[in-house]
């Protein structure tokens, strides 16, 4: 039967481990540079963690130009991006009160309701409100990644445990990093996503593990590299079968499921690829950091 199995079978014998040191070369200067985008550059915060005004109107062939031309004398921080097509317009402003939220919208309205054939909605967020959403969601990723490590020093060792955590915040950080230079609007729907990445990395991670263990008391005269190499490739199929089948889904998502969904997508296919790849490149390879067997050598 024709299938990844074809391509991928439980038998074969690719050397990952023989690149692993490229590969977390690789890593670490990618995550030095998310890290360095997400310092200097940080997120493009949304309306729910930066407090504010939203409103989606839909124009007479008016350009973005034109109309940040009029508000930007009236407002001093005014952002606006197209949403989905040309005629659909994002505005974003800042303000502090619920009071002057509502004077804002009409603002706007009075300053371009000639250009607009319909004010589609419009959304308000105080800076109190977007403060503690941030340090939830913050505090959300935290603790997820804190259950992680127990739930996997529980399962197998604290060494597992470690790589494990090690492997995550190589996804989070690059699937952030990757937001930040893209300029993708972080939203609550991002840390819905980032949770999520978490969760589908540490699953590949914890199959390859349990095999790493069942391999490590099958073949106690095998050295350390070899054994993590055999592991890899019994659970390749697994692997690559379980990310494409994935990603054929988030794909369609992000092309069909609509431009409020797009960022959570986009989050998402990011962040199975990377946590497909950290898998093996990363999670199993730091594993190599402990000495399981006193006669073992690097």
């Amino acid at each position: 039967m024709f299938g990844l199995n074809r391509f991928f079978p439980t038998d074969s014998d690719y050397q990952f481990m023989s690149i692993r040191k490229q590969m977390l070369y690789l890593s670490s200067f990618f995550i030095v540079i998310s890290v360095l985008l997400l310092l200097f550059k940080g997120l493009n915060l949304g309306i729910d963690f930066k407090g504010g005004t939203l409103i989606e109107i839909s124009t007479n062939n008016t350009n973005i130009s034109e109309l940040r031309n009029i508000l930007s004398p009236e407002f001093n921080e005014v952002s606006l991006q197209e949403f989905g097509d040309s005629k659909t317009i994002i505005i974003r402003l800042q303000n502090d009160t619920n009071t002057e939220s509502i004077t804002t919208v009409n603002i706007v309205k009075e300053l371009i309701r000639d250009k607009v054939s319909e004010f589609r909605r419009s959304e308000f967020v105080g800076p109190t409100i977007s403060s503690e959403l941030l340090l939830k969601g913050l505090q959300a990723v935290f603790f997820a990644l804190l259950a992680i490590l127990i739930y996997i020093w529980l399962r197998f060792e604290w060494q597992f445990g470690f790589g494990a955590v090690v492997a995550l915040v190589h996804d989070v950080l690059f699937t952030l990093g990757v937001l930040s230079l893209l300029n993708i609007e972080f939203s609550l729907s991002s840390i819905a996503a980032i949770l999520t990445i978490a969760g589908y990395s540490i699953n590949d991670t914890v199959v390859i593990f349990d095999r790493v263990r069942e391999n490590l008391r099958k073949f106690k005269r095998i050295d350390l590299v070899e054994v993590f190499n055999i592991s890899i490739n019994n659970t390749l199929s697994r692997t690559i079968m379980t990310s494409i089948t994935t990603l054929i889904a988030l794909v369609c998502l992000f092309a069909f499921g609509g431009h409020v969904i797009k960022p959570f997508a986009f989050a998402m296919i990011i962040g199975v690829l990377i946590g497909t790849y950290s898998s093996m490149f990363v999670a199993v390879p730091t594993l190599l950091l402990f000495k399981f067997r006193p006669q073992e050598e690097e």
